[in-house]
């Protein structure tokens, strides 16, 4: 997150090791819902802080 390249960060890294803090995630929250109209809540995020993670909350591949 910061100074570190998307690509370089494990899928199953925790983001919280990386610099995502909850108004970094608050602010990740808002766009995804404003933009994809994504219906995820903010704790289901912070609780499991991994790129893998969200992408099977969200239905995504990795």
């Amino acid at each position: 997150m910061l100074g570190e390249e998307p690509a370089d960060i494990p899928l199953d890294e925790n983001l919280v090791d990386y610099g995502l803090d909850s108004v970094r995630l608050m602010t990740l929250v808002g766009r995804w819902r404003e933009t994809y109209g994504v219906d995820v809540a903010l704790t289901d995020l912070a609780e499991r802080p991994a790129i893998e993670e969200w992408a099977a909350l969200l239905k995504l591949p990795a």
